[in-house]
């Protein structure tokens, strides 16, 4: 039985009564509230960078791209210019294609035994989560602008708009619903990552495979959604304290403004907790994927000499140089010689 998933967990919850501890009883709002997210985003900046600039000084020898369909040949047989692109322009589709839509995920097949028969389907949900996944972190994220500015640009308030657009409004004397407006993007994250932690416990060979560290960002992420959603809309949270908070972390004019609620300090925690894991994770393939050799190379071996750039000069023994060494002991052994 894999338990990875409990120490991650367990891990997440020391995490959150850690930053309540500290803010509740020990009263250090200026540790969780300036100098740890100033040492996160340090963090993440100065080892993404590193992580990126390493791959990049990385050698390689050869082109390796991955190959799914027909390359550039005879005339009369068809290219695919995507899948097995030949050109830079093919290159920057199949690339755009992979970041911005996932379009491996989407060409995903499982495989399958039936009546003694292997088959095999189109599996689409870990496509659709995974860019439900991505797409509403990314709007969250955009949303979140807004505190780092005064005033609010006209784009982060058009995000806004049009993730609130399907919101729920209606009232009773029990319960309101919509004030505020219910943001879709929230939501949606929280679905998604749930949908991608239940697939690793639901699906046998995924949870096989899965380790501490592929749960530990998954529970890190449902707390940032579970808090924001529960300062949002379950309890009330000073607003224009967390903005002056915001506002001076960007200005640098430290300031910790009373009467946060220790649930935001716990939310501000999260987030930087992951970005200080986010470099030394698998997360990391949001830089990788630019560099990825299988992905942006073209397809051009039979085409174009591929010469390592990274080739260290070295001396080459040449043969007339190893003849000119041994042409004696040749002659003795009866092998023959170029030159007499």
């Amino acid at each position: 039985m894999n338990v990875n998933y409990i120490f991650s967990l367990i891990v997440v919850v020391a995490l959150s009564l850690l930053a309540f501890v500290g803010v509740e009883v020990l009263g250090l709002q200026m540790l969780f509230g300036i100098i740890i997210p100033y040492a996160a985003v340090i963090t993440f900046v100065v080892f993404f960078v590193r992580r990126v600039m390493g791959w990049a000084a990385s050698p390689v020898p050869f082109r390796i791209p991955t190959t799914c369909g027909q390359q550039k040949s005879l005339p009369w047989i068809q290219q695919n210019k995507i899948d097995n692109p030949s050109s830079g322009w093919g290159v920057l589709a199949r690339m755009a294609l992979e970041i911005f839509l996932f379009r491996s995920l989407f060409r995903n097949t499982k495989m399958s035994l039936e009546e003694s028969k292997l088959s095999y389907k189109w599996e689409i949900w870990l496509w659709v989560g995974a860019l439900a996944f991505h797409y509403s972190f990314l709007v969250v994220i955009l949303r979140h602008l807004r505190f780092f500015f005064e005033p609010v640009p006209l784009c982060i308030k058009l995000i806004e708009t049009l993730d609130g657009f399907f919101r729920i409004e209606f009232m009773s004397n029990i319960l309101q619903v919509g004030l505020p407006g219910i943001y879709i993007s929230g939501l949606v994250l929280l679905g998604a990552v749930t949908f991608l932690f239940l697939r690793r416990i639901v699906i046998p060979q995924v949870r096989y495979i899965s380790l501490a560290a592929d749960y530990f960002p998954l529970f890190l992420i449902m707390g940032i959604a579970i808090t924001g959603i529960m300062m949002r809309y379950f309890t009330k949270v000073d607003i224009v304290a967390i903005k002056g908070l915001a506002m001076g972390l960007v200005t640098f004019n430290w300031t910790v403004p009373e009467g946060i609620s220790s649930l935001f300090y716990i939310h501000l925690f999260f987030v930087s907790v992951l970005l200080v894991y986010f470099p030394f994770s698998k997360l990391m393939h949001l830089g990788g994927i630019f560099l990825s050799p299988t992905r942006n190379l073209a397809n051009t071996n039979r085409s174009v000499r591929h010469i390592n750039p990274w080739n260290s000069p070295v001396h080459v023994h040449t043969y007339e140089e190893y003849e000119d060494e041994f042409r004696e002991k040749m002659i003795e052994a009866g092998l023959p010689v170029d030159k007499e």
